[in-house]
């Protein structure tokens, strides 16, 4: 066996210390120091992807903004030969029409502004959440700083996020990575709306449960369920700092069925439901109450997509909810009605 080597003292300018790419005649001469560099390995990480928004076609676009032109012509159009018809008739009846229709432009410029003032807040939520992923994965202090900001003023008018701002406004002058920061930001600020948002879903989830197993008619249970689901999709765009108009309510819908179809849409393998399903729960309940679980359980999957759309931030610090979570006393419900 041989002995272990002692560690030894040496100068790399000592002419006794040779380098192991010398010719090896030279270097294993006695009393020579043969040193061997090892390569430096690095690691090349990989950065986490940045989820792209699906890119819009400039060509939809430029259709829809010309058909929205020609929609707009014939309308000016038809409304001005109308009055025009009501002058040939009556003088009074003319100034009817136009004060009619000048109280219709002006209800609609203020249905249009605030529309648009509704869209802009959207984007800026859209925004905050990109560049929340884009400072995450380049750890970028300068730009974890400024969205930090962004997020305080969004909810610097909610009198009950005065706490969770001056925590997070605290933190941005201590914390020096950019990533911790905006974990920090996310639990002090997403934290309590969170909570408020699984809140809101869990009740809308019940009470579609309620009115669907008790309800006679299918066509009721269709109307009730697009009513409530569309009142929650409000509810959470103005918790979140949203509050769309209709325009953004469609938008909102549209990125809330994207997500569900990502996270793999309406498929009964979640494992909520197929607690529900599965077990020989559906054959000891009757089938109007399963009905009803089911559509709560889906109830609840869609507005835990519509709280990943209106999210300012991306789930990183704080944990994802899931179904169990704001629909978990559906099955719990269920079962203790079973059993009894």
């Amino acid at each position: 066996m041989t002995e272990p080597r002692k560690p030894r003292a040496f100068r790399l300018d000592d002419p006794n210390v040779v380098m192991a790419d010398t010719p090896v005649a030279a270097a294993m001469r006695r009393g020579h120091v043969v040193v061997t560099p090892e390569p430096e390995i690095f690691e090349e990480v990989a950065a986490e992807p940045v989820p792209q928004r699906p890119h819009r076609s400039r060509w939809g676009t430029l259709f829809w903004s010309a058909v929205g032109g020609l929609v707009s012509l014939t309308i000016g159009l038809s409304l001005t030969k109308l009055i025009d018809d009501l002058f040939s008739y009556a003088g009074w009846l003319g100034w009817l029409g136009a004060g009619l229709a000048g109280l219709a432009a002006l209800a609609f410029a203020v249905i249009a502004i605030r529309e648009i003032t509704g869209l802009m807040r959207l984007s800026r939520i859209e925004h905050l959440h990109d560049r929340a992923l884009l400072a995450i994965a380049k750890d970028d202090r300068d730009a974890a700083r400024g969205l930090s900001r962004d997020l305080v003023k969004l909810y610097a008018a909610n009198p009950r996020m005065a706490r969770a701002r001056a925590a997070v406004e605290a933190a941005a002058g201590d914390i020096v990575d950019g990533a911790d920061l905006i974990r920090v930001t996310e639990r002090e600020l997403m934290g309590p709306l969170d909570a408020e948002a699984q809140r809101i879903i869990a009740d809308a989830a019940k009470r579609v449960s309620l009115v669907t197993a008790v309800s006679p008619r299918a066509v009721v249970d269709i109307f009730f369920v697009g009513a409530e689901t569309l009142r929650v999709i409000r509810r959470l765009a103005t918790l979140y700092g949203g509050r769309p108009g209709g325009l953004g309510m469609m938008r909102l819908l549209r990125h809330a069925l994207g997500n569900l179809a990502v996270t793999g849409g309406m498929a009964a393998g979640d494992s909520l439901i197929s607690q529900a399903l599965g077990h020989g729960l559906a054959s000891r309940i009757s089938a109007k109450l399963g009905e009803g679980v089911l559509n709560g359980i889906l109830t609840a999957r869609l507005g835990l997509a519509a709280m990943m759309a209106s999210r300012p931030m991306p789930f990183d610090a704080l944990p994802r909810p899931g179904v169990t979570d704001v629909a978990g006393g559906l099955i719990l419900k269920s079962k203790e009605d079973a059993a009894g």
